[in-house]
């Protein structure tokens, strides 16, 4: 990437498969919008908004995914926000991730019922809330709707879908996940982490963005048909709101073809994955918990030196990484988040591991407090 005049390697775009720039895309994209235009279709899905392109998409969306249906969604964050304002009313109880991505946390926000929210990936700590959500919901008469992550984005952990699922036996709820992440990159085929863990009839609604492994704008919500139907008809976020334009959608549809017909993609990018996060282990990096291809890389220091660390990284290494700081994580640490593409080589990676083994020298001997790195 050209950064203010200079070639970077850069480690922070969700392009997970390549596909931003990959040739039939943009061919795809350009035809399309030479073709229709940008405007095209005029008008929300439920008036003079829909298309033979946009319902073929939801229904190639959905088969991928293990779903009877699938509902396109202009947006992911907004997208989940109206999921769940849609799917719960006063009566239910919603039970979600500790560590949830902020557009879950905003539409349980929005939920003016109970919710509880159980430790991260903890499955005593969910039971427990399970508990207390289904005494309530019988004391109300409405549902229960657990919510997590297929794949948390900043830690790169698989949420614990399948003994989620296991807990049905005992508990009776609908189980909603946001798998943005896994979409593209997880299981045999591709179709996401429910996919990986063998329980995709267990997850009662998948959601899925366009914006990682697709490169694109837009999500889509799948589940039964009944369940689809209603959100097709309650979801305000799409009721009011012009429908995905017929480039974007044309587009999406090339895009899904190579995800699904290309799984050399797929395999470039988790060998990428593995050798980045295999030499920095090595190294004696700390990778917290991440069984994924996220990558996120545990330091410590303060915010002038994760500043300063970064800076160097990019302006004296030619590498432009993400920097997470407080308060996503606690004070002290830094996190350098990789995110490894299809379109990364080997040579990136023994270049990434080189770099971050001096800049890390460079911190531990107090470097980056002593010498400060501001643009000129």
């Amino acid at each position: 990437m050209m950064f203010r005049g200079k070639e970077h390697l850069v480690w922070s775009l969700n392009n997970y498969l390549g596909l931003a720039n990959h040739p039939e895309v943009r061919k795809a994209d350009a035809e399309a919008a030479a073709d229709y235009g940008m405007a095209y279709p005029m008008g929300a899905r439920m008036m003079s908004g829909n298309s033979n392109h946009h319902e073929a998409l939801e229904k190639d969306l959905a088969a991928f995914v293990g779903k009877e249906d699938a509902f396109l969604l202009n947006y992911g964050y907004q997208g989940m926000v109206s999921i769940i304002d849609s799917l719960v009313d006063r009566n239910d109880v919603i039970v979600y991730d500790a560590e949830s991505h902020a557009c879950i946390i905003d539409g349980v926000r929005l939920h003016m019922g109970k919710r509880y929210v159980y430790q991260h990936n903890d499955m005593a700590s969910l039971e427990k809330q399970l508990e207390r959500a289904a005494k309530l919901a019988e004391q109300t008469g409405g549902g229960v709707l657990v919510i997590t992550e297929g794949v948390f984005g900043m830690s790169g952990a698989q949420g614990k879908i399948k003994e989620i699922v296991a807990l049905k036996e005992q508990y009776k709820f609908r189980l909603l996940i946001d798998d943005a992440h896994g979409f593209g990159t997880m299981g045999v085929s591709g179709a996401g982490t429910h996919e990986a863990q063998n329980c995709i009839d267990g997850v009662d609604v998948y959601f899925g963005t366009f914006a990682k492994s697709m490169a694109g704008i837009g999500a889509f919500v799948a589940s039964n048909q009944t369940i689809v139907n209603f959100l097709r008809y309650n979801m305000r976020s799409q009721t009011f709101a012009k429908a995905l334009p017929m480039p974007m959608v044309i587009g999406l549809r090339k895009r899904l073809e190579l995800l699904m017909n290309r799984p050399e993609l797929r395999e470039k990018l988790w060998t990428i994955a593995r050798a980045l996060q295999d030499g920095l282990r090595d190294r004696g990096f700390d990778l917290g918990v991440t069984n994924t291809m996220v990558t996120p890389v545990f330091l410590r220091g303060e915010l002038d030196e994760a500043t300063s660390l970064t800076m160097d990284l990019r302006e004296n290494y030619g590498i432009f990484c993400s920097i997470v700081l407080y308060p996503v994580i606690p004070k002290g640490l830094i996190v350098l988040r990789i995110i490894p593409t299809a379109t990364h080589s080997l040579e990136d990676v023994q270049r990434t591991l080189d770099a971050y083994s001096e800049v890390a020298e460079k911190l531990k001997a107090g470097y980056y407090k002593e010498n400060k790195f501001v643009l000129a």
